[in-house]
This record gives C-alpha cells, sequence and structure tokens, in this order.
C-alpha cells in the first residue's frame, strides 16, 4: 500500500519528536512518501497530486484546517483528469487516514478515533492490518460561483462571527483553546444585534423560513467540542445521511441558553422550541439575507456572503478507521 503522509508542523497537540515517532510507526506498516504543509491551501494540492499520481491512501497529521484542505484536493483534482467513479465516488479516490493533531479534532473524534494522536496511529494501524474502511459521506457549500466541501459542519450567523473573532485572535499568536472559544462568544454575545434576524432558509421540499438569526448546517454529529465534552445541536445528523440544520430564530438570553443547555447534555433527543427551525437528512439547503452575513465551514472563517447552498455529497470518501 502507497501512502503519503501530510504533517501540519504546526499542529497544535504534536511536537517533532511525536511526529517522528508517529511516522516511523507508519513507515513500517506502509511504502510512506511525507510531505509538510507549508502555506494555506498546501495540503490540498498536496492530496490532489497523490491521487493523481495514484497513491493508495493519504493520511494527514493535522488538525480539521489541513484534514478539510486535504479532502478538498481528494474531490477536486486539478493535476490531472477526474477518475471514472461509477456508483461509488468513494472506488475512485484514495483512501483517507487521519492522526488528530489540533485543537479540538472533530472529524476525528466523530469517527471513534482517540483525541491523543499515539492512541489514534495505533487504532489506524490496526485498520490497516484488518482492511478496515468506512464510508462516508460529505458536505459540500456553494457561493458565487465557488465551492467547498466539508467534513462536520458548516454555518452563517452567530457561530461564524465567534469563529471569525478566534481566528483574528490566533492571528496575534493566541492559541484556540476552548476556554478563548467560550471567553469570545459570551463576548460577541453582548455585542450581537438580537432585533433584526437576517437569513431564511429554503431548499427544495422545505417550507421557507425567516427571521433566522443563526444557522448550524452539520454533516455529523458532534458539531465541535468544548475540551472532552460534545457539543450537539444535531444529534441526529450521521455521516450516512444527508444534512441536518439547527436555525435560530431568538438569541434572548433565555432562549439561548436553554439550547446550550441541551446540546450540552449528550442527549439523543431534539432540541425543542417554536423559536427553532430544524432539518433533518435534506439533501440541499439554501441560506439567503438580507445583508452580508459571516459564514464558516469546518471552522474556518470565509467571509460574509448573503446567499450560501449546502448540498449532501454521499459516498465520498473511505476512511481508514
Amino acid at each position: 500500500m502507497r501512502a503519503m503522509l501530510l504533517v501540519n508542523p504546526k499542529a497544535t497537540t504534536t511536537n517533532a519528536r511525536t511526529r517522528d515517532v508517529l511516522i516511523r510507526a507508519l513507515g513500517a506498516a506502509v511504502e510512506l512518501s511525507v510531505e509538510e504543509t507549508r502555506y494555506r491551501g498546501h495540503a490540498a494540492s498536496l492530496a490532489s497530486t497523490a491521487r493523481a499520481k495514484g497513491f493508495d491512501v493519504v493520511a494527514v497529521l493535522g488538525g480539521d484546517g489541513t484534514i478539510n484542505e486535504t479532502v478538498n484536493g481528494l474531490l477536486n483534482p486539478v493535476d490531472g483528469p477526474d477518475l471514472p467513479l461509477g456508483d461509488d465516488p468513494s472506488t475512485g479516490r484514495p483512501g483517507l487516514l487521519v492522526i488528530p493533531g489540533g485543537s479540538a479534532n472533530v472529524f476525528a473524534r466523530a469517527l471513534g478515533l482517540p483525541n491523543d494522536p499515539v492512541e489514534s496511529t495505533g487504532q489506524v494501524l490496526e485498520a490497516i492490518r484488518e482492511g478496515r474502511r468506512r464510508t462516508v459521506g460529505l458536505g459540500q457549500a456553494l457561493w458565487e460561483g465557488q465551492s467547498r466541501y466539508f467534513t462536520f459542519c458548516s454555518g452563517m450567523g452567530y457561530d461564524a462571527e465567534v469563529v471569525r473573532a478566534v481566528e483574528g485572535l490566533r492571528g496575534t499568536g493566541r492559541k484556540a483553546t476552548p476556554t478563548r472559544y467560550v471567553n469570545t462568544a459570551l463576548r460577541h454575545y453582548l455585542a450581537t444585534d438580537k432585533r433584526h434576524p437576517p437569513m431564511t432558509v429554503t431548499g427544495p421540499g422545505i417550507p421557507p423560513a425567516g427571521g433566522v438569526f443563526m444557522a448550524i448546517v452539520s454533516n455529523t454529529s458532534p458539531w465541535t467540542y468544548v475540551g472532552a465534552h460534545p457539543v450537539r445541536p444535531t444529534p441526529w445528523a450521521s455521516f450516512e445521511t444527508g444534512l441536518d440544520l439547527l436555525g435560530l430564530r431568538r438569541m434572548g438570553p433565555i432562549t439561548l441558553s436553554g439550547v446550550i443547555s441541551h446540546i450540552l447534555t449528550e442527549s439523543d433527543a431534539l432540541p425543542s422550541g417554536r423559536h427553532l427551525v430544524q432539518l433533518h437528512d435534506e439533501a440541499e439547503i439554501t441560506l439567503t439575507a438580507d445583508r452580508p452575513v459571516a459564514f464558516q465551514l469546518d471552522g474556518d472563517y470565509l467571509g460574509e456572503r448573503e446567499t450560501v447552498t449546502f448540498r449532501s455529497t454521499p459516498n465520498a470518501l473511505q476512511v481508514l478507521v
């Protein structure tokens, strides 16, 4: 088995010694080529090249951002013609192998991998030996002639504004810790316009729902983690179904605290209330705003948008897990 390992040398939870140990362990199991990511978008380019060169597996040692870039490189080849995919698109692409190295590692943990990179390496080595693969679906966001796949979530509104604020802090050298996310969310909430909801939810066969302040579109559950604690606004979402959505029509403290309390309980029950918009297993969802609204995808802030369409992409990848 030929594998290309993409290593983010700036990954939050690994150091050079740990990375060397993990690389040696993988190298003993597969024919391994190692590439370090050096700039934004580099992982996508490397993954696309790996696909064009016929690698069997692309492995990632990094956080959700590096994984997202890798997935987009695998699904959007730029270094050669696309491959005939047949009824199961995942069979025409290299398998994906994930070793968590970021601060949240939502995708890896949603797959059932340990949050520790050494323990995760042990599990994926077992998957290699036993030939274990899981076929997963992805989400795709489309806006203004652009598109990008996401592994676990996207969204518009308040959550994306918090992501934007944290990215700004990271740009000054501060780490994206769970405490920093919570503190930033609280500070940002105080400055949020709670009177003029800008968004409307539509889609094929979906009754239009207006007056939405914040919308979370999920491809799986949990949506994110606060430390070791999963956050589950759409608990029925999974890699084997379409997209789910939770939209908030109110941003008052009583409403928001009730929703937050529910989604932190690890319950399989959906949040309830007339102030919520909820969708499950949808093939396509569109969010339209009457003014530019913050937009994030897999925890990556992508600017302010007025319209974004989200589509489910079944059987997109095979993951060794």
